[in-house]
C-alpha cells in the first residue's frame, strides 16, 4: 500500500473582505466610494468578512443575498435602497473583470421606482427664524447655514474636509453626485460661524459626531485629536428633522433647505447660468422643479405691479 502524501489545495481566490478593499481602492471619488463601503460592509458583516468570494457563485448566495438586501434595506427610501444595489453592482461588475467570480449575485433584486419629488420650498421667514435660533448647537446652526447659502446637496457638505475650506474667500472644494469636482460659495452668517465650529482644527472632517466613535473607522473620517467621527447623514438629517418639527409644514428635510435655496435665488432674478453653477446640475431642464415661483414670490410680484400701492 503506498504512502500518504498531504496535497497543498489552491487558494478558493479572495476573500470578501479582501475584495471589496481592492475594488474600493479603485474608486476614485471619495463620496461614492464612502457611499459603496456602507453596502459592502453590510454584505460582509451578513455573509462574514473572510468568506470567499465565489461563495456569491452559488445558487445558494444568490437566495441569500436577494432575501438579506430585502430584510436590510426594504423599508429604505428608494433613492438609499437603490444607491445601495448601486455600490453592489459595481463592485461585482469589478470582480466578475478580474475572474473572481462569473454571475450576478444581485440578480433577483429589483431597483424601487424613485417616489415624484413633491418637497416644497421653504417660506422665508419660518427659515431665517429657525436658522437664527441661538440655542440650537453651533454644528447644527453652521450645517444648516452652509447647506442653504451654498445649496449644495447634503451628502457634499458632509464629506467636506478642513483642508477643503478656504475660509479667506468663503468657498470650499466639493465633489457633486456626479463625480465632478467643483467650489461652493457662502455668505457673512456662514462665515461667521464655521471658524467658532473648527476651533482652530487644521485637519480632519468639518462636522463631527459629539462623542468618539465606537467602531473602527477609515482615518479618513475621524478627527485625529479627538477621535470624533464624521457626521452621517443620518444623524443629520434626524436632527433638521427634530428641530422643525414644530414648525408650520414640518417635519422639514435636509433637501428642502438645497430646494428653498434655489427656488429664492430663481425669485431673486438669478439667470440659468448662475443657476447651473449655483447648484452643481449640468442640465437646464434639471432645474425646472426648482424654479416654480412660490406663493409668496407671486404676492411680492403682484404687490410691484399694483399702482394702488405704488
Amino acid at each position: 500500500m503506498g504512502g500518504v502524501h498531504r496535497v497543498d489545495l489552491a487558494p478558493a481566490g479572495p476573500t470578501l473582505a479582501g475584495a471589496a478593499e481592492a475594488f474600493l481602492a479603485e474608486v476614485a471619488n471619495r463620496n461614492t466610494a464612502r457611499s459603496y463601503r456602507t453596502a459592502l460592509a453590510a454584505l460582509a458583516a451578513e455573509l462574514g468578512p473572510d468568506s470567499p468570494l465565489v461563495v456569491l457563485d452559488t445558487e445558494a448566495g444568490v437566495e441569500r443575498i436577494g432575501l438579506w438586501f430585502s430584510r436590510r434595506w426594504g423599508t429604505a427610501a428608494p433613492a438609499t435602497a437603490n444607491a445601495r444595489l448601486d455600490g453592489l453592482r459595481s463592485a461585482i461588475a469589478w470582480w466578475r473583470a478580474q475572474g473572481w467570480i462569473e454571475a450576478d449575485p444581485t440578480q433577483r433584486i429589483r431597483r424601487r421606482p424613485r417616489a415624484v419629488d413633491r418637497t416644497r420650498p421653504l417660506v422665508r421667514a419660518g427659515l431665517e427664524a429657525l436658522l437664527s435660533r441661538a440655542h440650537l448647537p453651533l454644528r447644527e446652526r453652521t450645517l444648516w447655514r452652509l447647506l442653504y447659502e451654498t445649496a449644495a446637496r447634503a451628502e457634499e457638505v458632509l464629506a467636506l474636509d478642513v483642508d477643503d475650506l478656504d475660509l479667506r474667500n468663503r468657498r470650499a472644494k466639493v465633489h457633486r453626485k456626479s463625480g465632478a469636482a467643483d467650489v461652493i460659495v457662502w455668505r457673512s452668517a456662514t462665515a461667521r460661524l464655521l471658524p467658532r465650529l473648527l476651533d482652530d482644527r487644521r485637519t480632519g472632517p468639518v462636522f463631527l459626531t459629539t462623542r468618539r466613535a465606537r467602531v473602527q473607522l477609515p482615518a479618513a473620517d475621524l478627527d485625529p485629536d479627538t477621535g470624533r467621527a464624521r457626521l452621517s447623514y443620518r444623524r443629520a438629517a434626524e436632527c433638521f428633522e427634530q428641530a422643525s418639527r414644530t414648525l408650520p409644514g414640518g417635519p422639514w428635510t435636509l433637501h428642502q433647505l438645497r430646494h428653498s435655496a434655489l427656488t429664492h435665488a430663481a425669485e431673486d432674478g438669478a439667470n440659468t447660468s448662475a443657476l447651473l453653477a449655483y447648484s452643481g446640475h449640468t442640465s437646464p431642464a434639471s432645474l425646472a422643479r426648482y424654479a416654480r415661483v412660490s406663493s409668496e414670490a407671486l404676492v411680492r410680484w403682484q404687490q410691484a405691479r399694483d399702482l394702488a400701492i405704488r
